[in-house]
């Protein structure tokens, strides 16, 4: 009933809170949540690493730096990357 002795002003400014608030907590936190997890397992990508590129290529870490990484895809056949394009290599799930 408290609802009802308020303004339409009021309710429509405490709706969009509410509304607000919803985006934040299943929209924009877990999107950011994900980014930092995604920047800090970059910083820890040391040579020897197994990756999966963006483009779904398998390698190992040869060497990094700020940006790049240089990969090795087969026996001397090596690859230099944009670090924003290395992804964990998923986990296979047994049936």
């Amino acid at each position: 009933m408290l609802l009802l002795d308020i303004s339409n002003g009021w309710k429509t400014a405490i709706m969009m809170v509410a509304l607000i608030l919803v985006f934040y907590f299943f929209l924009i936190r877990p999107q950011s949540q994900e980014a930092k997890k995604e920047a800090a397992y970059r910083e820890s990508l040391k040579p020897g690493d197994r990756i999966m590129t963006a483009g779904g290529l398998h390698a190992t870490i040869v060497s990094t730096d700020a940006t790049q990484a240089v990969l090795e895809i087969a026996p001397n056949t090596r690859i230099k990357v944009a670090l924003s394009s290395v992804k964990p290599i998923p986990e296979r799930k047994r049936k």
